[in-house]
């Protein structure tokens, strides 16, 4: 009989082989699933006690047949079949890019990544990570940063709840013996996350280690990654974050072995997870440009410059790592939650996406940022009034708006459509027109308070005054606008407009 299940969700097949000696070295173990006359391979892995499995994704409904490959003959050979069905209730496909700087699920629906990050939670203890769950349960966010690895750096200094591979005599770590127990725990994990609609940004090397896996060798970089792709590609929630500051690392890990990790990444996963890089010195991006890459992943405070990211590498822009609210010394985690989510709204109304953090002070060095637990911040309820807002009209993502030919240089303005948001930052206008329809119509207008979350009802006026100027060919003009009308504004900072056509009831 075959088993059954819907459509992207996760099929797995086991079978018991050889245990002796070496496995993760010595036997290599697969299978190719087909419908149709379609062939789909994929890699397996060993998970200890001579158990071996393959995971698999169906993105198509219908009667699937399998057959698996091994080195081993009693592993090579096998078959099966399952039947896939539609997809259940809420869920919507793996995240893909879309409309070149935008995202949405397989199934077409729009996805707007709003991130957090907790970069070591699954090493903590249980009590804690079950705390990471209830809390992101009631948070806005649909993304989570976190690492394979334990992470060593200020305020996350304790030992990991399991090591990632095995322990020898001497305290070392055997690169080439992974701890199968640490792999079970960190997808079960991302399993959870999944059930609860959150995407898995999963963090593959970074710098802050004791351990020695920062400095594996060539072979063994290649080897974990095959091994970690092979676990987890068929998790639908799945992205790929090549490091946290790859090049704080480029001493053992040189530009090329970067470029050929992504390529590693693209051969052992059939469902196209997205992939970026993440950088440490803000001058030092990765060439984003490079055909493997899906989205810029960056970390810079200059969220001003999210329109030149766009432009320069003609892909989606995600700045997971503004800086933080909190309270540290460091300078990075200290900037209070009205500036991150002005970030916010600078980013998301330049055609952009930004990431969240927290670093605040606590005595037993549960910072959000690293281990998880609880917020304690003011941004994550603004972020959530953020995201609701820009839900409600998804349907294409938010592209800059250009004022003959150009974008504007001081104002953050964007359209999905004929919906506009305009947001004015640090400036407070009295009356504006700029980027405000160039035709009247019948257009809902609403005034925008970004830190109070309020929305007001505007009406439309005339368009305000512009005193006399001289231009080139020195000509004069009385008025510099292409809009239809203007707006009356309260003459305060941190405001946004949103304008839409009015639904018709």
């Amino acid at each position: 009989m075959a088993d059954q299940l819907g459509r992207w969700d996760v099929f797995e097949f086991s079978a018991k082989g050889p245990s002796d000696g070496n496995p993760y070295l010595d036997v290599s173990f697969g299978a190719t699933f087909s419908l149709g006359n379609r062939d789909v391979t994929i890699p397996g892995f060993y998970d200890g006690d001579g158990v071996y499995r393959v995971r698999f994704c169906p993105d198509t409904e219908g009667e699937w047949r399998f057959s698996t490959t091994s080195s081993a003959r009693e592993l090579a050979g096998l078959d099966g079949k399952l039947t896939v069905g539609p997809a259940r209730p809420g869920v919507h496909g793996p995240v893909r890019v879309r409309n070149q700087f935008h995202f949405a699920h397989a199934d077409g629906k729009p996805y707007l990544p709003f991130g957090t990050t907790c970069y070591a939670w699954t090493h903590q203890t249980i009590e804690l990570q079950e705390q990471t769950f209830r809390t992101l349960g009631g948070a806005p966010f649909n993304k989570i940063r976190m690492g394979v690895f334990p992470k060593d750096y200020i305020y996350n200094t304790n030992e990991p709840l399991h090591d990632v591979y095995e322990k020898r005599t001497d305290g070392t770590h055997d690169m080439d013996r992974p701890n199968f127990e640490c792999f079970r725990h960190f997808e079960t994990q991302i399993g959870r996350l999944m059930e609860m609609g959150i995407e898995a940004d999963i963090i593959l090397f970074h710098p802050y280690d004791r351990w020695g896996y920062c400095t594996m060798t060539e072979e063994q970089d290649f080897r974990y990654l095959r091994y970690i792709v092979a676990r987890i590609a068929a998790y639908r929630n799945v992205w790929w974050s090549l490091a946290n500051e790859y090049d704080f690392l480029l001493d053992t890990k040189p530009m090329e072995r970067w470029d050929r990790f992504f390529q590693i990444i693209e051969e052992g996963d059939p469902l196209r997870h997205p992939k970026s890089i993440h950088n440490g010195d803000v001058d030092k991006n990765y060439d984003h440009r490079k055909p493997w890459v899906d989205h810029v992943c960056i970390q810079n405070w200059d969220v001003k410059k999210t329109i030149a990211w766009r432009e320069a590498y003609g892909k989606p822009v995600i700045n997971d790592e503004p800086e933080y609210e909190g309270d540290i010394p460091k300078e990075w985690g200290n900037i209070h939650g009205h500036e991150l989510v002005n970030r916010y709204w600078l980013t998301v109304c330049r055609g952009g996406y930004i990431g969240h953090g927290e670093t605040f002070m606590e005595e037993n060095d549960e910072l959000w940022w690293a281990k998880g637990g609880v917020l304690r911040g003011e941004a994550p309820p603004r972020i959530a009034f953020l995201r609701k807002l820009l839900e409600e009209d998804a349907v294409n993502g938010l592209t800059p708006l250009l004022e003959r030919g150009q974008t504007y240089k001081r104002v953050s303005a964007v359209h999905d459509g004929e919906v506009r948001y305009i947001y004015f930052s640090e400036h407070q206008p009295v009356e504006w027109a700029l980027g405000l329809p160039e035709k009247d119509g019948d257009w809902e207008i609403d005034l925008i308070d970004v830190w109070n979350m309020t929305i007001t009802p505007l009406e439309k006026g005339p368009l305000p005054k512009v005193h006399p100027q001289r231009i080139t060919g020195g000509s004069h003009i009385t008025n510099a606008f292409t809009a239809a009308f203007g707006l009356k504004l309260p003459g305060k900072p941190y405001l946004a407009v949103r304008i839409r056509p009015r639904k018709k009831h």
